[in-house]
Order: C-alpha cells, then structure tokens, then sequence
C-alpha cells in the first residue's frame, strides 16, 4: 500500500464505518493540498485490492474497510516474514529492534494465541523420614 493509500486507509480505519470520498477529502485537505479525483481515484483502487468494499449512494459510493488495520499489519509482517531465506533469523532481527514496550505486547499475544496454560500433573510426595512409604505406594497404584 503506498503512502496516499495509507492516508485514506488510516481515515477509514479510524472512523470505522462506511465514508465518501468527501469525507476524506475533507479530512485530508487538513494536511495537503489534494483533489476530490485524487482520492476517488485512491479509494478505487482500494477497492480493486480488495481493502474497501463500497456500496452506491445516488451517484457516488460509501467506502468501508474490509478488515481491520491489525490484520492488515499482520499480513504484512507475514508477507515479509514468509519471502525470508532464514525465517529464524529473521524473527530474531525483528525482535531485537522491538522495544520493551513491544516485546511485552508480543508475549502477550503469544499467551493469547496458546490459552490458558495446563496445570502440571500433581506428582507423588517422595518420600520423607516423616512418610517413609509414600513415594512408594504412589508409584505401586
């Protein structure tokens, strides 16, 4: 995705539901000196990509996002990631020029995608001068 995609992409995402191209317009020409044809013609394009849908409105359309700006980062990270000779190597990289902040957020994730973590098996008491037998008759059950 380019960078004036990214602009109108960044919008759309933000406010999270069905837009003009007015709308962006307007939101954009905050920022830059653009025209209506310009992001018309952008939000086309998203649309030919598949990262709009849009749905007729009179004569004009309403854009909404397909997915989320997550999944859109995600499908990145894993475009680059699959096109690496070494993939080890690569997260290795990447994961030395995350900071705390970030590392945190990927062990969250990790926990997240894994669940609940399962309890260990209780094991038998060993045996003590106090039990001298448990351990064994735990083992001979």
């Amino acid at each position: 995705m380019g960078e004036l995609e990214d602009a109108v992409m960044t919008r759309v995402w933000k406010w999270n539901r069905p837009v003009t191209v007015r709308e962006v317009l307007e939101d954009l020409q905050q920022e830059r000196s653009i025209a209506y044809t310009t992001v018309m013609t952008v939000l086309d394009n998203l649309h030919q990509k598949g990262w709009v849908r849009r749905e007729a409105e009179g004569r004009a359309y309403r854009y909404e996002a397909v997915s989320t700006r997550a999944a859109y980062a995600a499908a990145l990270m894993n475009d680059a990631w699959s096109q690496s000779d070494n993939p080890a190597a690569a997260l290795v990289a990447f994961f030395g020029m995350m900071s705390d902040e970030q590392r945190e957020a990927l062990r969250d994730a990790v926990r997240m995608v894994q669940g609940p973590e399962t309890p260990e098996p209780a094991q038998p008491p060993e045996a003590t001068e106090e039990n001298p037998g448990s351990a064994t008759e735990a083992r001979g059950r």
